[in-house]
């Protein structure tokens, strides 16, 4: 992605604020947040746990793993400011004092190596100018054994879904982001997701990148999928099972 793409992306995402959240609700069919909820099944939060959510948007992510910590801190990084804002927003209506929202950039981290025990990611990686990059970043500032958790859009492996899921984000997903959101905007979900990899390619994308005991699970007959791996340096961390949903 160059920087033109990258510009366009961000105002993707500052034009679509407000209505981003409604938005995910009606394109997923509202079970985003299960597959989110699935996924902090497999998180483990020692006491004080420092947690990063990156490209963490309305901070839905960064505000789940805080009311599951007990002390420490959820950090929620974009590179929307009104993103964030609508996030701000959430975290004062929980009334939630372990959080905290900065604006930054998914491919240079502002953080120090070794700082985070979990790291996740929801529905940005393929959003990112380098997601190689973005994952070497993640397991940098990860402390030795430390979780990354990853939910992203991924491609149908069935030969009778693929083409209804193809026509759902070709087809219907725009259309529903005109009707609902009154924007041409979410043309961009399509062009992402059509163009991101399948959940065996990130999958090797993690292992590159330097994360051991990797694995992935799928969402909706694959038409998302978390992936999971841990930083080398500690024997306890996520187990690299594969699960089907």
């Amino acid at each position: 992605m160059n920087k033109s793409k990258e510009n366009h992306v961000h105002d993707v995402f500052e034009s679509i604020s407000k209505r981003y959240d409604r938005m995910n609700g009606v394109i997923s069919l509202k079970m985003h947040s299960r597959w989110r909820n699935d996924m902090m099944k497999r998180i483990h939060f020692p006491p004080d746990s420092k947690v990063l959510d990156v490209c963490a948007g309305t901070a839905d992510w960064t505000i789940a793993s805080a009311g599951q910590m007990q002390g420490g801190e959820a950090v929620g990084l974009d590179f929307s400011e009104r993103m964030l804002e609508v996030g701000r927003e959430k975290v004062r209506k929980a009334g939630l004092e372990n959080v905290r929202l900065i604006h930054g950039n998914a491919s240079h981290l502002p953080f120090s190596a070794d700082s985070f025990d979990v790291v996740t990611i929801g529905f940005g990686l393929r959003n990112v100018p380098d997601p190689h990059l973005t994952l070497r970043e993640m397991l940098r500032v990860l402390k030795p054994g430390g979780q990354a958790l990853c939910l992203e859009t991924s491609q149908p492996q069935n030969v009778f879904f693929r083409p209804v899921y193809s026509f759902y984000f070709q087809r219907i997903m725009p259309k529903l982001g005109k009707w609902f959101a009154g924007t041409d905007k979410y043309e961009w979900l399509n062009e992402s997701t059509m163009n991101f990899p399948n959940k065996q390619t990130l999958a090797d994308w993690f292992a590159d990148a330097g994360f051991e005991k990797v694995g992935y699970c799928n969402y909706a007959g694959g038409a998302a999928a978390g992936h999971w791996g841990c930083k080398p340096g500690r024997e306890d961390g996520v187990e690299a099972t594969d699960s089907k949903f």
